[in-house]
């Protein structure tokens, strides 16, 4: 067999190589298509994990969470501080309680969320031009709680007390624009970019997204490799051709078979998903496409080198299971990677899901190009290769080992 390969000529060498190539993406899929456990992970986990969890946190933000107040004061600036309260769209008083003792009891039994108490003295201070207390009880069991009810408390109470300095500035003869640039000299005027509502899923989805394919190509892979062990089939996992000096040929046949698959379900999870549910989809589809690319192939490969080293399905379960919220935290989505130690930086650039997050959320969410992300996108790159290369060394040292 040798022999007759020096003799072939370059074309006829390349037509066996290829194909070789397409015998092993044919099989492979007949591989993949036969393991039920491997078709809920690449295809429903695909198709309905994506779905899920954009349609648990289709509403984005808390509006109306209910609250107790309990106003001691019961004046006609308590009153109208309560007012404002009301009014925003983020919290709604839902029990007017003449104890804080009443107003526990409904907090404790998840009547609401949030408590606000006006002490008896909060008009007299103001009179006094003295500052007056508010307390505010936040649910501390969600961080949205907390967020709405302080942010609608914060904002109420600023507003009154700039109406308060008003008064008193018109009262000493200082009205008209010359008050209003006492009162505020440096105007502020907050603008929230590629995300004005603040919503949760618009921050959390599309980190989730690039989680999902990694980690479903991530345990699909290790699934297959891990099964083949259980049942001595050596074979298919790095088939027969090895033997025979193939270990590319191998390598390449199931990796243009995974890459074949998530191509597709990637243009549902990544552009169809975003458009679907309303998340942000700023980026050009074509800068999507070629930043999936080498993040495809780069996860292929790491999980095809990873793999090798599972001796059987539960293993690989363990590990996704565990790094899972590790990489979510990792990526720098939720704390800035500047402010990461440098280890675990230097750790997470070991997954590609790492620079995938950040690559797609800047060019998805943020509307960048692929010059915007030339480090990630350049970081996938060389992932892709050094994996490929791991892949190939632990296959010919699994065919030695089987030997």
């Amino acid at each position: 067999m040798s022999t007759s390969n020096h003799n072939m000529n370059p074309l006829s060498k390349w037509i066996s190589i290829a194909k070789d190539i397409i015998s092993i993406y044919r099989n492979e899929f007949k591989v993949v298509f036969s393991d039920r456990g491997v078709v809920i992970i690449f295809i429903i986990a695909s198709l309905v994990y994506p779905a899920l969890y954009c349609g648990l946190y289709r509403n984005e933000t808390l509006v109306n969470t209910p609250i107790a107040v309990v106003d001691n004061s019961a004046t006609a600036q308590s009153r109208k501080l309560l007012r404002y309260i009301d009014a925003s769209p983020d919290v709604q008083i839902a029990l007017r309680c003449t104890s804080m003792d009443e107003a526990h009891k409904a907090f404790d039994n998840r009547k609401v969320h949030g408590i606000v108490n006006i002490p008896a003295d909060f008009d007299k201070k103001i009179q006094k031009n003295e500052q007056a207390t508010v307390s505010i009880y936040c649910d501390m069991s969600s961080f949205l709680y907390y967020r709405a009810l302080m942010q609608a408390s914060n904002y109420s109470i600023l507003d009154m007390g700039k109406e308060i300095q008003l008064k008193r500035l018109n009262a000493q003869g200082i009205t008209g624009q010359s008050a209003e640039a006492t009162l505020e000299p440096v105007p502020f005027k907050g603008i929230g970019l590629y995300n004005g509502g603040m919503g949760f899923a618009s921050f959390l989805m599309p980190a989730i997204l690039i989680l999902i394919i990694h980690q479903t190509l991530f345990f699909g892979i290790s699934m297959l490799a891990g099964t083949s062990r259980e049942e001595n089939r050596f074979h298919v996992l790095v088939s027969s051709k090895l033997h025979r000096g193939g270990t590319f040929r191998v390598i390449i046949g199931k990796a243009l078979c995974y890459l074949s698959m998530y191509l597709i379900f990637s243009y549902y999870i990544l552009i169809l998903v975003p458009k679907l549910f309303n998340l942000p989809h700023i980026g050009l589809s074509m800068d999507i496409f070629q930043m999936l690319i080498p993040f495809l192939l780069a996860t292929i490969f790491f999980s095809m080198a990873i793999s090798v080293f599972f001796p059987n399905r539960e293993t690989s379960m363990i590990i996704f299971l565990f790094f899972s919220l590790i990489l979510l935290f990792l990526s720098g989505f939720s704390w800035p990677q500047s402010n990461i130690n440098v280890f675990w930086k230097t750790f997470s650039w070991m997954f590609p899901a790492v620079h995938g997050i950040q690559a797609y959320i800047k060019i998805n969410t943020l509307g960048g190009t692929l010059h915007t992300i030339r480090f990630e996108y350049l970081s996938l790159w060389i992932q892709t290769c050094i994996y490929l290369i791991i892949t190939a060394i632990v296959y010919r040292w699994q065919i030695k080992r089987s030997q």
